[in-house]
């Protein structure tokens, strides 16, 4: 009789094999749930720190420029005026954690063009062809753009192209007796004149 009892106890018992694919079923699941609670984790951190990354990184990406006014010596220094002067403005610019000043050359010359103040007017030094620097040839009387042959005349006319349209005004104002320039950007290869944004 024992041993028809510890014959049914052994039929009972799970066979080797089937204890192993009960085991590998088993590992299957929990090595899912693992990766899937892994990916699902790693996902969340990634969507969290997004915010915070552009945060911290802000600064580096950030550029601004500060266009402010610009003194450019007494209104009455320009009152006789003969033929267009150089002067440079400095511009702001705070690039990241990084703060440069940049110089730019402007023309002060007699004009009666739409900006002009009491008959004089500031030039932007940038040719609206390509952007190259355009000096003012006193031998010939009109500026020379030295990269493509582009002409203007004293008040900043366009006399010979290729560009399409004259020299740049900049904004004027006279602020206690002083005249003063904002310096702009403009768009270049366009026959109107269209501010940089």
């Amino acid at each position: 009789m024992e041993s028809n009892s510890y014959q049914t106890n052994m039929e009972s018992l799970p066979s080797g094999s089937d204890v192993t694919q009960d085991k590998r079923i088993l590992e299957g699941r929990r090595s899912f749930f693992l990766w899937l609670i892994a990916v699902g984790t790693a996902a969340m951190g990634a969507l969290l720190s997004v915010p915070l990354i552009r945060y911290v990184l802000y600064p580096v990406f950030a550029t601004t420029t500060s266009l402010s006014w610009s003194d450019l010596g007494r209104e009455s220094d320009y009152a006789s005026i003969t033929a267009p002067e150089r002067r440079v403005v400095n511009i702001k610019q705070v690039d990241g954690w990084r703060e440069v000043v940049s110089r730019k050359p402007v023309y002060v010359t007699k004009g009666t063009r739409k900006g002009s103040l009491n008959g004089v007017e500031v030039l932007s030094a940038v040719c609206p062809h390509l952007g190259c620097e355009v000096p003012w040839n006193a031998a010939e009387g009109k500026f020379m753009c030295p990269c493509h042959g582009s002409q203007f005349g004293p008040d900043g006319s366009l006399l010979q192209g290729p560009a399409l349209r004259g020299m740049d005004t900049l904004p004027i104002k006279i602020e206690n007796q002083d005249l003063m320039t904002r310096y702009e950007y403009f768009q270049a290869l366009l026959s109107y004149k269209k501010e940089v944004e």
